[in-house]
């Protein structure tokens, strides 16, 4: 028959559970520092916890909370210095791995008691317990969280969201040791098993109301990100539209001045005026002759692009068969070619040196796959961060979308998106797979 009586969970256990609950969300994400920096932090946050909970085993009720305040804020400090993450993040992972510590420590607890392994004195099978219920445990929720938790750690959380999560947090924390305060209330158990079933039970529910916060703040980022994504495309639309009409305009105002050259041709001209003539007409036929692609689409956003680069001293070349292109749709050039051009632009516009400030083009096929090739010169190191550019700029919350818009719209075709810097040439590369139906 089962004892009604139930020790106290150990306060080692406990730091444990709170040092493996902190490893189920910094283990996914990308680390602040190198791996050997990072496995010192975790191996010394895990002496610090282990000895801060032991250190504190004896305390008086009035000083548990302050104590469990300070273990939290450990726990805080322990995700934040292992992981990449803005400060937000990490406070609201750390609410939620803070009821999965209390969880997995009060169910691992009782089972132990339940078949008498804590009371056996046989620390070797009191370890395997503990090593068997926390690994099963760890392994369980990091598979649950792990489907929702984004690739970069960076969920945007706002402090509204961490007060919603501390408020369920702290909820579930207080109705689970209400018992351990008082029994005089109506929610108090008044027997061991009876209280742990308590804790054990509002935990779980806990972490099942987290787990539902967490996949709304998800859906939440990537409807935000779709959305930007979206404005970016709908931007460089919005640009090719203005850049067709005032193209069209200058195509207009070309006809206009020819008759105007011709007519000045015919009055007695000095050597002066015939030579700036020749130079107009000259440059005339040059802009005539560019950006003749094939693609209407294609020669628009190349024809603006190429009137900002001669305004701005860049040297913009392109060798395009834009007939290759006549399958995507008008939206998809835009956002590829204007993202693609803009971020060449703006790096070129950081190069003192205007000789050096140049961009070139080329869309051409291999074999069954359409390639657009964007090679731009940089003097500036460039730091990679999963796959994309490591922004420099101060606003990094929404910086990255072009690039983003780029991936968006290739991964449509079934394409893939590399990027490459060498010798100070940075290389934007795009495949997408060319049907047969669409190379005809």
């Amino acid at each position: 028959m089962i004892d009604h009586l139930i020790p106290d969970i150990p306060r080692l256990y406990s730091a444990i559970a709170e040092w493996l609950a902190c490893m189920i969300f910094i283990l996914p994400f990308k680390k602040r520092f190198s791996k050997i920096k990072t496995g010192v932090i975790m191996a010394v946050m895990l002496v610090v916890q282990s000895g801060f909970m032991v250190v504190t085993e004896d305390v008086s009720l009035f000083f548990w909370i302050p104590c469990m305040m300070v273990a939290v804020f450990l726990m805080l400090f322990f995700i934040y210095a292992s992981c990449a993450i803005e400060i937000t993040d990490a406070v609201y992972f750390v609410l939620i791995a803070f009821v999965v510590a209390e969880f997995m420590a009060s169910i691992e607890w009782q089972v132990a008691c339940y078949f008498r392994i804590a009371q056996s004195g046989v620390w070797w099978r009191e370890w395997l317990a503990l090593i068997l219920g926390y690994g099963i445990i760890s392994v369980i929720l990091f598979k649950i969280l792990h489907v929702h938790f984004p690739e970069d750690g960076q969920i945007e959380i706002g402090w509204k969201e961490c007060l919603s999560a501390f408020l369920i947090a702290i909820s579930v924390f207080a109705v689970s040791n209400i018992s351990y305060l008082t029994i005089n209330t109506p929610f108090s158990g008044r027997y061991s098993f009876e209280i742990a079933n308590i804790r054990t039970i509002v935990d779980l529910a806990g972490i099942a109301i987290l787990y539902a916060h967490l996949m709304q703040c998800c859906e939440l980022r990537a409807r935000k990100e779709l959305e930007a994504v979206q404005n970016v495309l709908q931007n460089q639309y919005a640009q090719y539209v203005q850049s067709k009409e005032s193209i069209e305009l200058i195509n207009y105002k070309y006809h206009d001045l020819k008759h105007q050259i011709a007519v000045l041709r015919s009055e007695e001209d000095p050597q002066k005026r015939e030579a700036f003539l020749d130079e107009m007409e000259a440059e005339i036929r040059q802009y005539e002759a560019q950006n003749k692609t094939g693609n209407k689409v294609l020669d628009t956003v190349l024809t603006s692009k190429s009137l900002y680069c001669n305004k701005n001293g860049i040297t913009f070349t392109c060798v395009a068969d834009g007939t290759l292109l006549d399958f995507m749709d008008v939206m998809d050039i835009c956002s590829i070619f204007g993202n693609a051009l803009d971020n060449a632009i703006e790096c070129e516009m950081k190069i003192p040196d205007k000789e050096k400030r140049l961009i070139h083009v080329t869309v051409s096929r291999q074999k069954a796959f359409l390639i657009l090739k964007f090679e731009n010169y940089c003097e500036e190191k460039l730091q990679y961060q999963d796959g994309n550019i490591a922004t420099t700029k101060k606003d990094k919350k929404y910086h990255g979308y072009g690039m983003k818009s780029i991936r968006y719209t290739v991964n449509k075709y079934g394409g893939a998106v590399t990027i490459d810097t060498k010798e100070n040439w940075f290389d934007l590369k795009i495949l997408i797979p060319i049907k047969e139906e669409q190379g005809d």
